[in-house]
């Protein structure tokens, strides 16, 4: 009778878990589809309104689906736009040349910090990374005045030069990137080629860079879509109307008493496509860049 009721009670446990687990496999699943449900959402709702027309717009809810799908006019004003600042065409072509300028100038600032801090012991060497890491607890609103200031005693503003000056600014997490990456490089490689009569620009350019491919992918992917994304200081330094940027394009359609958020939906499509096309490209070096610094060794 006991060994009947031992295994009866086994069988019982063994039920419960796996009822528990079924349970919590059907939880998961109900929550990674609600996550998808919310992020799928407003560019479902952004794909329907962006083929209506405005009077369409008004008169149906947002997930109503249009009534041609082969209304594309929506997407040719914001292509070339009623007037330079509402042309998206314009607006790639600005945000494509500050991005690629401040992609290359973070990437070369971050990985010569990254390589010199870590591969070279001097006094202040602990100092500086500390000031990094307190940098990163500074709101960048906070401050705005004094950059304000200093950037207008420079004249800089309303210039895209001076917006690309402000936006190459010190990365504090491209540097950090770097220095977790350059942990993982094994200082042989350094000695062996300095032996050899390299010097440390060769060492840096000639071997290390070479071996951060995955570093400088995740630091230009995660650079260039914050700079292309960008909108607050667009809107304060390039405010004169000579340059737009693709955020500073959109926003042109909305005012303060009509938005025509039919075009602001097709904008939005295609502002995503750049960004999108980027990651799928390139999501495999991002992936390995993001956790090589969390393994050491």
């Amino acid at each position: 009778m006991t060994t009947i009721r031992n295994t009866s009670d086994s069988l019982r446990q063994n039920q419960t878990a796996v009822v528990k687990k079924t349970v919590l496999r059907a939880l998961s699943y109900l929550a990674v589809i609600l996550a998808c449900f919310i992020a799928l959402l407003p560019v479902v709702s952004a794909f329907t309104v962006s083929f209506k027309t405005a009077e369409e717009y008004g008169t149906t809810n947002a997930m109503a689906l249009p009534r041609s799908f082969l209304n594309l006019e929506n997407y040719r004003q914001v292509w070339e736009g009623n007037q330079p600042s509402q042309s998206l065409l314009r607006a790639f072509a600005t945000s494509g040349l500050v991005v690629i300028i401040v992609v290359s100038v973070s990437v070369m600032m971050g990985s010569m910090l990254g390589y010199v801090l870590n591969r070279f012991r001097f006094p202040g060497n602990g100092l500086i990374r500390n000031l990094f890491l307190i940098a990163t607890l500074i709101p960048g609103i906070a401050m705005q005045v004094t950059t304000y200031q200093i950037m207008t005693d420079m004249k800089l503003v309303n210039t895209l030069h001076g917006y690309i000056i402000l936006m190459s600014g010190t990365d504090v997490i491209s540097i950090y990137i770097f220095l977790q990456f350059f942990e993982n490089l094994d200082t042989a490689l350094d000695e062996s080629a300095v032996l050899e009569g390299c010097t440390y620009f060769g060492v840096f350019f000639r071997i290390l860079l070479p071996l951060t491919r995955p570093a400088i992918v995740t630091v230009a992917v995660l650079k260039g879509v914050g700079v292309y994304n960008e909108y607050y200081n667009a809107n304060l330094y390039l405010n004169s109307g000579k340059f737009y940027t693709v955020s500073t394009a959109l926003y042109s359609f909305s005012g303060p008493y009509k938005s025509q958020f039919n075009i602001i939906c097709a904008g939005v499509l295609l502002t995503l496509l750049p960004p999108l096309i980027l990651f799928l490209f390139f999501q495999k070096q991002v992936y390995a860049g993001l956790a090589s610094g969390s393994v050491k060794g």
